[in-house]
């Protein structure tokens, strides 16, 4: 078995756990009348900032905390927590500001036991190894595991938002950038 196959093995493994129902509960809190601000730090940051821009390009109006022209976070809005371990301290944080100030949460985590999966509206666990210790072990160096599997899930998210929201690929290119 090549390098390849094994990677693909722990991602179709961690997906394969991933529960439907915990997508569409997220699904819900989604909507176009309302405001999207997403949180990561590190690589699950970076995960979630590709999350922001899928959402642009089907029409939605989002945020990422901590760019410079991110404005305030208010009740109504809906904060997309990414944390591997749950506990990121900067994360944990702001969602906790943000769930006393009246947002809604979608936490994405390896643990639902967490403090940051017991804050969600909706929580979604995408079991994969964390730098942690958390979730399903990997081959593959710190969080690389969860990082890839959120990666998918939340691509998912947006597939089912863009079917339920009838966004078609043609729609979802014209927002695309043409600074390229």
């Amino acid at each position: 078995m090549t390098l390849i196959d094994e990677v693909v093995n722990e991602v179709s493994t961690v997906m394969s756990q991933v529960q439907p129902n915990q997508i569409e509960q997220a699904e819900k809190l989604i909507t176009k009348d309302k405001r999207i601000f997403i949180l990561g730090a590190g690589r699950s940051g970076l995960m979630a900032k590709g999350f922001a821009m899928r959402l642009m390009h089907i029409g939605y109006t989002v945020f990422v905390i901590g760019e410079t022209i991110t404005p305030s976070v208010q009740k109504g809005d809906v904060l997309v927590s990414v944390s591997g371990s749950g506990k990121t301290g900067s994360v944990l944080e702001l969602t906790e500001k943000a769930k006393q100030d009246g947002v809604e949460i979608i936490a994405v985590t390896s643990n639902g036991a967490s403090p940051l999966g017991k804050l969600g509206d909706a929580t979604i666990v995408v079991p994969g190894a964390t730098k942690g210790g958390d979730g399903i072990q990997s081959i593959q160096l710190l969080s690389t595991l969860f990082d890839q599997s959120v990666h998918l899930t939340l691509d998912v998210l947006c597939l089912q938002l863009s079917r339920r929201d009838h966004v078609s690929n043609d729609s979802a290119k014209a927002t695309h950038s043409n600074m390229e």
